[in-house]
């Protein structure tokens, strides 16, 4: 499962960052255009798509590699074994909550999908953009069962 894990974070991030070279070169080319006065139509609506499958594709990279902010003041003055049991509990809630985020998400896609919804300006259809968030926090909750699972193995030490 890690060895998987590792795969798809990669494969996630390197379409995450296609998607903000893309965002550069969007913002750019509307920068050059303006001083023409012809911007490019549906820059913010793409920018807002793109951002969110940038976000949502980092976010499992990032949890992998523990790049997340973590205030640990109070847990540090814990016994070991109770920063253990909140570690296996945050992992689980962590999991939980984001598989059903993924679950919703994909659930909204669906929707979107077949009323066939487009944007305004540019008149694409989004579901696919929706889709991909939810596939960002589907292998997020994956992270975090697997966080969970590692603290679990009586090999590691039962340590995080």
């Amino acid at each position: 499962m890690e060895r998987f894990c590792n795969a798809a974070s990669r494969y996630l991030v390197v379409a995450g960052g296609v998607f903000l070279v893309a965002m550069m070169g969007l913002t750019c080319g509307n920068i050059l255009f303006r001083l023409v006065w012809v911007p490019i139509r549906g820059t913010f609506e793409l920018m807002g798509f793109f951002g969110a499958v940038v976000a949502a594709f980092a976010l499992g990279y990032t949890q992998l590699r523990r790049g997340h902010i973590a205030v640990d003041v109070l847990v540090n003055t814990f016994s070991d074994r109770t920063r253990l049991l909140l570690v296996r509990i945050n992992s689980l809630l962590c999991a939980v909550f984001f598989a059903v985020v993924a679950w919703q998400l994909a659930e909204k896609g669906h929707v979107l999908r077949l009323t066939e919804e487009v944007t305004e300006t540019l008149r694409v259809i989004y579901y696919p953009f929706v889709y991909g968030v939810a596939l960002g926090f589907a292998f997020l909750a994956l992270v975090f069962m697997l966080d969970l699972l590692r603290t679990l193995r009586p090999a590691a030490g039962g340590g995080h």
